[in-house]
């Protein structure tokens, strides 16, 4: 494995394999040059060459002695800990906080889990799409007298829980900075999930940004912040809120001269739209880029994962790197001295534990 780089270089993590927001929460970390051992059980081998890249691999049996005074070895000189377990396991096992943080004051013990670490579902078994089912968020996503459609997982495993649980740990290793004490972030995603409603909670009564599905602005109802189908069966997608741009995208678009008026009406939101939805099927996406990317009518084309990665602006961000043959998301923030790297997996997790031992 190359060299680490970025702002996160020396920082040393243990992660327990899991499926989820676990995963992608120790990317993060590593992308910006954290070192990450992950545990995994004997025999088991990555399953996403992207999500699980940047890895120092470490086959153990966490229900032998020999692999939890392994493990226990890890954490003594570990700065961080990211497990997904549900609530109970990694107790059970020997290896929760109480026993860790005993052992290592100054680890951050993170616990990934949908519901949380306690309530009366903390137990249950779920997934993204349960746990933003009971936070608002599913509720407000789909087509009005249909049922809500699930947005992959991004708003529940990614958004409110990897995100969240990457930030909570910065936040307790800033905190440390000044203790010198460790403690447990308990990352539920209905929690970050909540969070993440929090902009809809504070203009509740506002009409046009209603939660309620088919209603509100940003959700699709209004003709200027919603996809369009074009001549070729390709789409577009529309954001001109403000009215400068809304009057940007009418005009080089060649709209009908009635649309100009009572735009935040929502009583012309349906007419308008049908009135947009038959002028962009007279020409092709390319067309219609030609005419709208680049300019304030806030618009983009909307395009496939795979074309994503041919679009001249994420190609002039470097979006997208190859490594090792498999095409990589880039890391992400950016950083103007210290920037983070794609970087490949290997199964030198015991060497690397026996280094930090040596360290202290």
């Amino acid at each position: 494995m190359s060299q680490s780089s970025g702002p996160l270089a020396g920082l040393r993590v243990l992660e327990f394999a899991g499926i989820g927001p676990g995963p992608h929460v120790a990317m993060l970390l590593a992308d910006l040059g954290a070192e990450v051992v992950r545990v995994d059980r004997p025999g088991g081998r990555p399953t996403n060459p992207v999500v699980e890249r940047a890895r120092h691999r470490l086959a153990v049996d966490l229900k032998s002695d020999e692999g939890r005074a392994d493990v226990l070895a890890a954490a003594a000189n570990a700065d961080v800990l990211i497990e997904g377990f549900r609530p109970g396991v990694m107790e059970r096992l020997g290896l929760g906080p109480e026993v860790l943080l005993t052992a290592n004051p100054r680890l951050v013990y993170a616990r990934m889990t949908g519901w949380g670490q306690d309530g009366p579902l903390a137990q249950a078994a779920g997934h993204d799409i349960n746990y933003i089912a009971i936070t608002g968020a599913l509720a407000a996503v789909g087509k009005p007298g249909e049922t809500a459609t699930p947005p992959q997982n991004l708003v529940g495993d990614f958004g409110g829980g990897s995100m969240y649980c990457a930030f909570g740990i910065m936040a307790a290793l800033y905190e440390r900075e000044k203790s010198g004490k460790g403690q447990v972030v308990d990352a539920a995603i209905v929690d970050g999930a909540t969070s993440l409603m929090s902009f809809f909670f504070g203009v509740r009564g506002v009409p046009h940004l209603s939660t309620e599905r088919g209603k509100g602005m940003l959700g699709g109802a209004a003709h200027f912040y919603r996809c369009f189908t074009c001549a070729d069966g390709k789409e577009i997608s529309l954001g001109s809120i403000e009215p400068q741009f809304y009057a940007e995208m009418l005009a080089r678009a060649g709209a009908p001269a009635e649309l100009a008026e009572g735009q935040m009406n929502p009583a012309n939101w349906d007419d308008y739209a049908a009135k947009l939805a038959a002028l962009f099927l007279t020409k092709t996406q390319a067309e219609w880029c030609a005419l709208l990317e680049g300019t304030d009518a806030c618009f983009a084309p909307v395009l496939g994962i795979e074309e994503a990665r041919d679009h001249p602006h994420m190609k002039a961000r470097g979006a997208y790197l190859e490594h090792d043959g498999t095409w990589h998301t880039a890391p992400a923030p950016r950083f103007s001295r210290t920037p983070g790297a794609v970087r490949s997996s290997a199964d030198d997790g015991a060497e690397v534990v026996a280094r930090w031992a040596e360290a202290g």
